[in-house]
């Protein structure tokens, strides 16, 4: 009753009353802390530095973010499959908190709308949507504690947008199958990982050949050494599927 009736009055004289309604539809909570919200939205491209001669983006917050909702997959997770292995859910946890699966949940609830960004490369912009929902879950945490963030998670990411079963099934790390192919028919798989050396405008830090007994057979760039072998293994698996089919 107190926390609504103080989230009136801040509402009321705001000039963003949009944007925190919409932060209150979709958590179920009003904020109270407006200005960690204001923050989470702010990419580090658009950082700008306050009176006290701070530099403010939401790279604290995604880093907070990061910690928290790692602890809440992982505990919903271990309390789903009682019997799994630690393998099994750590593999599952990943895919639940990978990158290009975070991007895809901002733009489903709309967080994207309200991003502050100057990015205008694929470096400063290919994470990020998925550090901005890390960043989002910060500041819910830091405005109202551990256990409303995790019904935030549950209810509105896990329950309306998270397959947990079909994630059981698609195994999306590429490098671990293609490591396992080649230990089957007995090839050495191998993965030489550089700083790109054609950083341009539009290339990522890293680039990656995924190498089948001293051939290579897929590269990758990514924005991390495992993002370039993850793309250079999936490439490397595509190639070698087409191969059997001729």
């Amino acid at each position: 009753m107190i926390r609504n009736l103080r989230y009136k009055i801040k509402l009321f004289s705001s000039q963003r009353k949009e944007f925190y309604s919409y932060i209150r539809h979709l958590t179920g909570h009003s904020p109270l802390k407006f200005k960690l919200y204001d923050i989470a939205f702010i990419h580090k491209s658009a950082s700008y530095v306050d009176k006290l001669g701070n530099v403010v983006n939401n790279e604290r917050l995604e880093y907070l973010g990061d910690a928290v909702l790692g602890t809440i997959v992982a505990e919903y997770l271990y309390n789903r499959f009682p019997f799994k292995d630690e393998g099994f859910l750590t593999q599952l946890r990943s895919r639940v908190v990978n990158r290009s699966f975070l991007t895809q949940l901002t733009f489903k609830m709309g967080l994207n709308r309200y991003v502050v960004s100057n990015a205008n490369t694929a470096n400063d912009s290919s994470h990020l949507y998925g550090d901005l929902l890390e960043a989002f879950i910060g500041a819910i945490y830091l405005d109202c504690g551990y256990s409303v963030t995790k019904e935030f998670v549950i209810k509105k990411i896990f329950n309306q947008h998270v397959d947990i079963q079909q994630m059981e099934r698609n195994d999306t790390n590429f490098k671990s199958q293609l490591i396992e192919w080649g230990q089957k028919i007995k090839q050495e798989v191998e993965f030489n990982t550089v700083s790109n050396p054609d950083p341009g405008p539009e290339k990522m830090p890293f680039v990656s050949n995924a190498c089948i007994d001293g051939k290579i057979m897929g590269t990758g760039e990514g924005y991390s050494k495992k993002e370039a072998q993850q793309s250079a293994a999936q490439q490397a698996l595509e190639r070698l599927s087409a191969e059997e089919r001729h």
